[in-house]
């Protein structure tokens, strides 16, 4: 019998979302150029001061070395126009660069942050440590200039390798009532890490709650007002999603930066399952599905997906460097096409960048 705390009950009294999802096709590929030998995916997306629809994939040259490239991209009524700009970052910086292979600046995220006046982009460091939150800061969502690794000092987080971060566009409240800027991250197992597949069945046997989960990070606003540095400073961090049996079991991290509906902060989020491969191997699929979390308190969830609302189906996400990867990092309001549709950038196969737009019907009650 289940019990009252059971996900599965819980999800059962829940209210449900009208979600719709069409895709709209490949965005980017590798267009031979050997920055992106590897490929380009999981883009960043932003509107510049200017209205311009920015994108910010991760391009991968040989030797998984990593560089963050700025493009301008245009939807079309089919497919979309895109312009490779210069690097917004490459990597440089000492927690960025180690001596072997397998380094970098991967998976930004970007948030216009009104009460900063300033656009933030979270990113994986992959350097001598590992893969760490690092934060860039931009006026104008061109040039960016590094803040360096996120410290979570005082966050009750054990320290080691963490990625998906994405900034909340609006101060909240953090759980002790400190109003903050707040950001998703994700707290890595070494095990995960080392070798995904061979930790299926470990993973499987650990309770939900400590298999890889979202939490929120929290920095107070008033030290940022004094010091953008401060941004660096995690104060409080909270989990806030773990795996359930319904999907993303393995593990869940953040996937694109929240954004504003009448429910609450509304984002897309990753979630991890075991599925057979060509061999009848165990293996990995990535899929998507979307969070509302309370507008003050952010700890607090609204709504969560009860199954994913875009999975592997096209060849480019079930077969890639990776195969089975849909992976969302970028999140545009369409408000000239009405106030509840989005358009999501994600990443296929971890080798090249698609599209879908989002539909919303009717906010819950």
């Amino acid at each position: 019998m289940l019990s009252p705390k059971d996900p599965m009950l819980a999800r059962e009294s829940e209210p449900s979302l009208d979600v719709r999802v069409e895709r709209l096709g490949l965005v980017l590929q590798p267009d031979g150029d050997p920055t992106e030998a590897g490929g380009i995916l999981n883009p960043a997306a932003a509107r510049a001061p200017n209205g311009e629809l920015l994108l910010y994939p991760r391009c991968v040259a040989e030797g998984n070395i990593s560089r963050i490239r700025t493009v301008h991209a245009q939807a079309l009524d089919r497919g979309f126009d895109v312009k490779r700009l210069d690097f917004a970052l490459v990597p440089q910086a000492e927690y960025e660069v180690r001596a072997h292979p397998g380094y970098g600046c991967e998976d930004p995220r970007v948030t216009f942050v009104p009460v900063l006046d300033a656009y933030l982009m979270t990113y994986t460091a992959f350097g001598p440590d590992g893969p760490r939150i690092a934060i860039a800061i931009s006026e104008d969502a061109h040039r960016w200039d590094r803040l360096g690794l996120v410290r979570f000092e005082g966050g009750g987080v054990i320290i080691g390798d963490d990625k998906d971060a994405a900034f909340f566009p609006e101060p909240v409240l953090s759980p002790s009532g400190v109003k903050s800027l707040a950001f998703y991250h994700r707290p890595m197992l070494h095990l995960s890490a080392v070798d995904g597949r061979a930790a299926i069945p470990m993973i499987e046997r650990m309770p939900f709650s400590e298999r890889e989960s979202i939490r929120i990070a929290y920095v107070p606003l008033r030290a940022v007002r004094k010091d953008r540095a401060n941004l660096l400073a995690v104060n409080e961090s909270v989990e806030v999603m773990s795996p359930d049996a319904n999907w993303g079991s393995i593990k869940i991290g953040a996937g694109t930066p929240p954004v504003r509906i009448a429910e609450g902060w509304m984002s897309l989020f990753h979630g991890v399952d075991v599925v057979a491969d060509e061999h009848n191997k165990p293996s990995l699929s990535y899929s998507s599905g979307l969070v509302i979390h309370d507008l003050e308190r952010p700890d607090r969830i609204v709504y969560r997906s009860p199954k994913p609302i875009l999975s592997p189906q096209s060849d480019r996400e079930r077969s890639g460097v990776v195969d089975n990867v849909v992976f969302p990092t970028g999140l545009d309001p369409r408000t000239d096409l009405g106030d509840r549709v989005f358009d999501i950038y994600y990443g296929m196969g971890d080798h090249s960048v698609g599209a879908a737009r989002m539909w919303l019907g009717q906010p819950l009650r």
